[in-house]
């Protein structure tokens, strides 16, 4: 087998990648401007929403939803435990208090019919994160926010593009928040993108990531701008830059291919690791939806093989293949411990899950043969350490 390494992911830049950014660097303007202007404009086009503000990671896309929400201290906001940290971080920022939820019993996402019975009078949001870019139940998680000023935030940092229902995400909550991190489906380097429908949210979304000065302040320093400006409220630092933003604008236009290549992938994973029983393939879209396949987790069957979830990490290492882990469950941190109070086995589902899963490679640029040496990876550890079963005695 090849020792040539295979990584768990690297972006796809191309040509026009560079040029875009040879461009902007030759424009001489680099922080926010226009190109950044454009970048919302398509990417709302894109998704199909009414606004699109470009911020600096989607913990920062959180961060100005909660703000936009008005949220405050006491308040609660459920979250599944299943998720990256900034999900739930972002809530702290306001002294407001993470409730965390256990995953459903048959995958990744937040389970409704936990997060039911987490609901108080202190409630003021629920934040499904679509989990490898697997749309969560967003019909049962909107039927739990039916009560006033209970709102729906969806962290949507996997999930570009994914499909509910026939509606895109990014379209059906209140807010939504993307990420354009490196290892994401699109990249900016760093970066994220805060989606709404809603007038209101929009304007404090934008006048808030950048000090909380009214109007476009970049345009202060344009040709046809004004010196004159004035601070609303105590703003953030969150704005994305044109230079990032070109990068961004040229992801975008390859948004569609790259996803059909991902998805191309998991259906190649999806058949081999079907046919083997030591391993469980992670769940799909429902028919009238699409995965968009940020991440392929597969979950290994401990009881049916010779080794745990570390060492087969590290047996696939040796074969030249990169892997990751998503996600430790947040109330197994420190952190979380003292600020949630939960100890290890609240969420068993979260849990079970976490104990078994393995991200494997799955990016654009992926060749063909690549995607068969990872499979053949695979399929070598699991045939190198099935459990011997051994007869009965009559």
């Amino acid at each position: 087998m090849s020792n040539t390494y295979i990584p768990f992911h690297q972006p796809s830049i191309g040509e026009e990648e560079i040029e875009a950014v040879k461009q902007v660097l030759a424009s001489k303007w680099l922080t926010t401007g226009p190109v950044t202007h454009e970048f919302e404009a398509e990417f709302a086009a894109y998704i199909g929403c009414t606004h699109a503000i470009a911020v600096s990671s989607a913990t920062a896309a959180l961060q100005l939803a909660m703000d936009a929400i008005g949220l405050r201290p006491g308040d609660e906001v459920l979250l599944p435990t299943y998720t990256f940290t900034a999900t739930a971080e972002v809530v702290t920022y306001f002294g407001a208090v993470p409730v965390l939820v256990d995953s459903t019993p048959e995958g990744f996402n937040m389970d409704p019919a936990d997060a039911a019975g987490r609901i108080t009078e202190r409630s003021r949001a629920i934040v499904p994160v679509h989990i490898a870019g697997e749309p969560c139940n967003l019909e049962a998680i909107h039927a739990l926010a039916k009560a006033p000023g209970l709102h729906v935030v969806e962290d949507a940092a996997h999930s570009l593009p994914a499909v509910y229902r026939g509606r895109r995400i990014g379209t059906i909550s209140e807010l939504t928040a993307f990420s354009f991190y490196a290892t994401k489906t699109i990249t900016t380097g760093e970066g994220g993108m805060l989606t709404t429908n809603n007038d209101d949210y929009a304007r404090r979304a934008r006048m808030m990531r950048l000090h909380g000065i009214s109007g476009d302040a970049w345009k202060r320093y344009s040709k046809h701008g004004s010196w004159f400006y004035e601070v609303q409220e105590a703003g953030y630092k969150l704005n994305l830059t044109d230079l990032q933003s070109a990068l961004g604008r040229a992801q975008l236009k390859k948004a569609d291919e790259f996803c059909q290549r991902r998805r191309a992938i998991a259906e190649r994973y999806l058949q081999a690791f079907g046919e083997l029983e030591e391993l469980q393939c992670p769940p799909i879209a429902e028919p009238d939806g699409e995965h968009s396949w940020h991440l392929f987790i597969l979950r290994i069957r401990p009881e049916l093989l010779a080794l745990e979830r570390g060492e087969f990490i590290s047996q696939l290492g040796k074969l030249g293949i990169g892997t990751s882990v998503h996600f430790i469950p947040l109330h197994l941190h420190p952190f979380y411990k003292r600020t949630c109070g939960h100890r290890q086995y609240d969420f068993p589902h979260a849990e079970e899950a976490f104990r078994r899963c393995i991200s494997l490679p799955i990016f654009p640029d992926m060749s063909e043969s690549d995607v068969q040496r990872v499979i053949n990876a695979v399929e070598h550890v699991v045939t190198q350490n099935r459990k011997v079963v051994l007869p009965v005695a009559s």
